[in-house]
């Protein structure tokens, strides 16, 4: 079992932030998608201005988590397909209720 200290909520953000990153990576070099690594590498340093805490308060970063959220629904609503979307949407609730569980 996890120590609860190593699931705080700077820790599951930061986990967020890399595989963010990757997603986007992993588009651009799989599709070509230049959108989706400027998309996911703009996020990615909102979110570790957050994380860090230097400009943005942490609470902002539920909110850059909730625009996420429904950017990859409607994305998943109008594919219908699970990969990349899909994967995204869970993580990206997993990140939101884990950033808030009580441990």
């Amino acid at each position: 079992m996890w120590p609860a200290k190593a699931m705080n909520p700077k820790t599951v953000l930061w986990v967020y932030i890399v595989l963010l990153v990757v997603g986007g990576l992993v588009g651009f070099l799989k599709a070509g998608s230049k959108a989706s690594l400027i998309a996911s590498c703009s996020f990615a340093a909102a979110l570790t201005l957050c994380a860090i805490g230097v400009i943005f308060q942490p609470h902002v970063a539920d909110i850059l988590l909730a625009v996420l959220l429904v950017f990859f629904g409607m994305r998943l609503a109008k594919t219908k397909k699970f990969m990349p979307n899909g994967l995204m949407l869970v993580l990206t609730l997993a990140t939101l209720a884990l950033r808030h569980l009580k441990l």
